[in-house]
């Protein structure tokens, strides 16, 4: 020890000379460049540059929306623009000062702000030792916050303590405090508060807590909901009658130093037990948020086009501008509701499934469902299978990236194509077809040849292979681009045509692919939302409905022509609603552990008015968890029972209106086939066609009774004439 004693004095000694020469040097450069006064310079900069941007966060916070954000609830318009819901969020039953117990007005700015009426939205003071302790304990302490400055971090910023946080709620604070009158902040604040167990607002936590309205809160209970605030899960009754008692003590002492209370009155109310002031009438309405799927969706949208916040959406009192047709809606929802309708594995587990139904001409996505069982159970924003799925979508990707393509470079309706899995050997040969000698049809059955809509209808692979070797990979892959597939560079091979994506489909984005052919061509993009406006009543958002040129209206109409077909003699017929002629596409994918098992199905439906994709699947699919059969079975009985119930509340075109003089691709072969005369109309044209054919019908039985009657008279006429006549008569 003594040793590296010695050692370090003789280091020191070594460099104390040129450790002089080292400060002679830095004060002669001190002095010469002046750094002291760059210093100075320097953080008076900062201090400028910052406080100039805190001030401009503070005046594009739009404050001025804040007290009428507060005081109303986000709605929800349908395309009607009738009112159909409300987004509540952090948000209570909004109450004016003059609802409010002076008793809880006192009892929390004795707590919370005692110099809530004499201040400028901030406390010099409370931010001094807010600071103070911070630097101390070397971190930001809580504390030393004003109502005002409360009530800036509850309507815009985190909860989190920053220096970053705490500056721009100084600044807010005090713009807040410029806007607005102390009666108009303190009301605000006592709604936007946190009451614990998830009770926004101070009039629902009087009905939480005390089973009253927040005007008839006495002096007590509203010591114990001023109390609240310091600690919402730790001081509120339900939680911890003890700590809740000793809390609202101390606040009730609090305000006997604020001269608000005489130390008499705070004795009687401190003998009172906290469990006989309790009593709970509160009840939270889910009617607000009927259609979940659809609202769940139509916020993720909101977030993503209009760049708002969840917590904006949800609290800002916003009027939102939908698509919703609430007669689609119901009635696919109710349709949701039957678990029992939906296939269920021999461990009780329900399959999952989800429907989209879109207006073709528009993109407006008039109804959606994303998943199977009770609504009113819905978890709020859970996954989404309407819009948020990445599954296979089968054969019923054939149309876009097979056949239409085909059909662009000349193929005709009724073109032959091979049905062998001969011709299958001779095409894994070229490059980018290795495997597809494998492939084969769902019923095992190859005819040599087929004509190429009934390739389509009856959704046979080897055909559509060969087709695709045809019209090439890259094609297909880029006319599945161009319909909106999310495609990757290693789709490109053989299984593209049956679905083999790498990562799969919703109904939202075959929805929307499909609303090509319903459309003439054009591709609507899907969307939820019209327009959105504030509480101030500026329009914050609109939606410009964005269209894209897929194909031309003269590929449309054949491909349309030959996709009637799958309806009236495919895959699809068990999926056809009665009474209504629409086209479209039915998909199945199969299982890795058996092919006779499947885990996804498909039914895409359409007509200028609509376009629905239904989907059906196991969440996970296993040995345990899978379908039987085909789409043509289970997928189809959903589709039907949905379009079923919608397609009668629809009107407008026909396919005969889009594509003037089309048929079905069958019957222009002459072939026999089972189609039905298109409907349009709503539920009233029907009950007038039936009451048209049903005084027809009298009309005909009333003619033909009259004429039995009148021959019947005749005869009489003729017999009496003769009996008349054998006795001479006149």
């Amino acid at each position: 020890m003594e040793k590296l004693k010695l050692c370090l004095i003789s280091i020191c000694k070594f460099l104390k000379p040129y450790l002089k020469k080292l400060h002679k040097w830095r004060k002669r450069i001190w002095r010469k460049y002046q750094i002291n006064k760059i210093i100075l310079l320097v953080s008076l900069t900062f201090a400028l540059i910052s406080s100039a941007y805190l001030f401009y966060l503070a005046k594009t916070a739009d404050v001025k929306t804040l007290k009428s954000s507060m005081s109303a609830h986000t709605v929800i318009l349908d395309e009607f623009d009738q009112e159909v819901g409300s987004l509540y969020g952090q948000k209570g039953t909004y109450k004016k000062l003059s609802e409010i117990s002076p008793k809880i007005q006192e009892a929390v700015i004795s707590t919370e702000d005692r110099t809530f009426y004499e201040n400028r939205g901030v406390d010099p003071m409370g931010i001094l030792r807010a600071v103070f302790y911070g630097v101390v304990r070397r971190g930001i302490s809580g504390g030393g916050s004003t109502i005002t400055q409360q009530l800036a971090k509850n309507a815009y910023l985190t909860q989190r303590q920053t220096w970053d946080r705490k500056a721009r709620e100084l600044f807010l604070a005090l713009e807040i405090n410029k806007k607005y009158k102390k009666k108009d902040i303190l009301a605000m604040y006592l709604n936007q508060s946190y009451f614990g167990n998830g009770i926004w607002g101070v009039e629902d936590a009087a009905h939480k807590y005390f089973g009253k309205c927040a005007a008839e809160v006495n002096t007590g209970e509203a010591a114990m909901l001023a109390g609240i605030l310091k600690g919402p899960e730790i001081y509120n009754p339900i939680n911890s009658l003890e700590k809740a008692k000793n809390r609202r003590d101390t606040v009730l002492q609090v305000m006997v130093d604020n001269e608000k209370l005489s130390q008499k009155e705070v004795d009687e109310e401190a003998k009172v037990s906290v469990e006989s002031m309790l009593n709970d009438n509160y009840s939270a309405s889910k009617d607000s948020y009927r259609y979940p799927s659809f609202f769940d969706a139509m916020i993720s949208e909101a977030e993503k086009k209009a760049d708002l916040s969840e917590k904006d959406i949800l609290t800002k009192g916003y009027k939102i501008y939908t698509t919703l047709n609430q007669n689609h809606q119901k009635a696919m929802q109710s349709v949701y509701n039957e678990e029992w309708k939906f296939p269920h594995a021999d461990d009780g587990k329900v399959v999952q499934s989800a429907t989209v139904a879109m207006n073709p001409a528009t993109g407006g996505v008039e109804a959606l469902v994303g998943e199977v069982g009770d609504s009113s159970k819905h978890l709020f924003r859970g996954f989404n299978y309407a819009t948020q799925s990445e599954r296979s979508p089968g054969s019923s990707i054939k149309p876009l990236v097979v056949y239409t393509p085909a059909i662009q470079k000349g193929y005709k309706l009724d073109e032959m194509l091979p049905n062998s899995q001969e011709e299958l050997k001779k095409i894994s040969k070229i490059q980018g077809f290795d495997g597809a000698e494998k492939v084969t049809n769902y019923d095992q059955i190859f005819t040599g040849e087929v004509p190429m809509y009934q390739a389509l209808a009856r959704s046979l692979n080897v055909p559509a292979v060969y087709l695709e070797s045809k019209v090439g990979l890259n094609c297909a892959f880029e006319m599945g681009e161009r319909f909106g597939l999310p495609l990757q560079d290693k789709d490109k091979y053989y299984g593209l045509a049956l679905g083999g994506l790498s990562q799969g489909v919703s109904p939202w984005i075959m929805a929307q692919a499909y609303g090509t052919f319903g459309n003439g061509g054009e591709m609507m993009q899907a969307h939820l939302i019209r327009k959105i406006i504030d509480s101030t009543g500026a329009v914050v958002y609109e939606a410009n409905a964005e269209s894209k040129s897929v194909i031309s209206k003269g590929v449309a109409k054949k491909m349309t022509s030959m996709m009637l077909g799958t309806f009236s003699s495919g895959t699809g017929a068990n999926a056809a609603p009665y009474g209504y002629r629409l086209a479209g596409k039915t998909g199945t994918t199969e299982t890795d552990f058996d092919v006779s098992k499947t885990k996804d199905q498909w039914v895409i439906g359409y007509n200028p008015n609509l376009v629905i994709a239904t989907w059906l699947g196991f969440e996970t699919t296993d040995q345990a968890h899978y379908l039987d059969g085909s789409s043509t079975q289970q997928v189809s009985e959903i589709f039907r029972d949905v379009a079923s119930e919608i397609f009668p509340n629809t009107s407008g075109k026909k396919f005969d209106d889009l594509y003037n003089g089309i048929q079905n691709a069958y019957a222009i072969a002459g072939e026999d086939m089972e189609d039905v005369e298109e409907e349009s109309g709503t539920k009233d044209s029907k009950l007038k066609d039936l009451k048209k054919k049903s005084e027809e019908i009298w009309k005909k039985t009333e003619d033909s009774g009259k004429n039995i009657i009148d021959g019947v008279t005749d005869r009489v006429k003729n017999g009496w004439k003769k009996v008349k006549n054998f006795f001479g008569g006149n």
